[in-house]
């Protein structure tokens, strides 16, 4: 049984049926029952990974525990301290304990000094995953297509806009994660996934025109001004160092796919986006 926690999440309602068509007996772990509203074959768990003690009920009987949970955005508590640092080294010691292994979504560009906290906290996670004692896969991610084209709906571009930026259709991060959960010789590596595309804020806004998924006139939010937010706002902290940090990926050289499967085009997933 795999157990997906945040498996009503983005990257979860795309992974869960992949899952589910290889076969897979899937459990999803989340904190409100009605997001898994139409989630249809699953078993349902109600809990929290920044609370350990609704956790060893949820794993018990996991062969496979697999971390899309994310705190870059949320009401109250839901932050990348709360929720990819401590959350997920709960969620792995209530794995360990199991005797499950984990396979844990991270970010490419997770590292200590980041200026970016969810970077940071994804390390972090990484690292508790490493000293475990769990066996482990990471799977390290760009920025995923549809977040931010629902990000940028309007479209409001954060700072310059000039910065290339790698961006990954969430099916083909799922898709890997697939595969390293049913590879257990993908145990012990770190995974990076990305797309074919390095983007500015302005193209990619441009092309969210294009494919008629944001509406209205291109606006820029001046990098004076979140450099002045970023005092007191992760969100502008965040698109500060976007407009600034090398975020670029190749995909052909670098990136981790199942055999056959090649890095999908922003425009593609855009398109099938609006088809869905």
């Amino acid at each position: 049984m795999i157990l997906v926690a945040g498996g009503t999440g983005r990257l979860g309602k795309v992974l869960v049926p992949v899952l589910r068509a290889s076969g897979s007996e899937v459990r999803v772990l989340t904190r409100d029952r009605e997001r898994a509203r139409g989630i249809d074959g699953v078993e349902v768990v109600v809990g929290d990974v920044r609370d350990p003690v609704t956790l060893d009920a949820a794993v018990d009987g996991a062969e496979v525990v697999v971390s899309a949970v994310h705190g870059f955005a949320g009401p109250g508590r839901v932050t990348p301290a709360t929720v990819d640092r401590a959350g997920n080294a709960h969620l792995v010691d209530a794995a360990r304990r199991a005797g499950a292994d984990v396979v844990l979504l991270s970010v490419v560009g997770a590292s200590p000094d980041s200026p970016m906290e969810l970077f940071r906290a994804k390390y972090d996670a990484e690292q508790h995953l490493r000293r475990s004692g769990a066996a482990w896969t990471i799977v390290r991610s760009t920025a995923f297509v549809e977040l931010w084209a629902e990000i940028m709906a309007k479209p409001v571009v954060l700072g310059r806009g000039e910065n290339p930026i790698n961006f990954v259709a969430v099916a083909d991060v799922a898709a890997v994660v697939a595969d390293a959960v049913g590879d257990r010789t993908r145990r012990g590596q770190v995974l990076e996934v990305g797309g074919p595309d390095d983007l500015t804020f302005d193209q990619f806004a441009a092309l969210l025109l294009e494919c008629e998924v944001a509406t209205g006139k291109v606006r820029h939010v001046p990098r004076g001004v979140l450099q002045a937010m970023a005092v007191v706002s992760r969100r502008a902290r965040a698109a500060v160092a976007m407009d600034t940090d090398d975020m670029t990926f190749d995909s052909e050289s670098r990136g981790a796919r199942p055999a056959g499967r090649a890095p999908t085009p922003a425009r593609l997933a855009l398109d099938q986006l609006q088809v869905a």
